[in-house]
């Protein structure tokens, strides 16, 4: 039985792993990789570096596999994947486009 679930932050696409998400794991939707900032827990658009773990060391590309001792799956694609969704809601929230 799978212990973990990561929602690819491309397409949304849900992969089930039994322990750890390996620096090369792939969505098989679109093959994006999976163990990226923008699939973590700790992933917050909004925060310095775009991470609200402390101790994380600065990770440029968000979308690429990284060696990040703190990734922690969002379970559900992570925090902020979808930034034109976020968009949306505001629009929708204040009235724009």
């Amino acid at each position: 039985m799978a212990d973990l679930k990561v929602a690819c932050h491309g397409c949304g696409r849900s992969t089930e792993f039994d322990s750890v998400v390996g620096r090369s794991a792939e969505c098989e939707g679109c093959g994006a990789d999976l163990r990226v900032c923008k699939n973590c827990a700790f992933y917050d658009g909004a925060a310095y570096n775009e991470c609200s773990e402390p101790s994380a060391e600065r990770v440029l590309d968000k979308e690429k596999g990284n060696f990040c001792d703190f990734f922690r799956s969002a379970g559900g694609g992570g925090r902020g994947t979808s930034e034109g969704g976020a968009q949306s809601e505001l629009d929708k929230l204040f009235g724009g486009k």
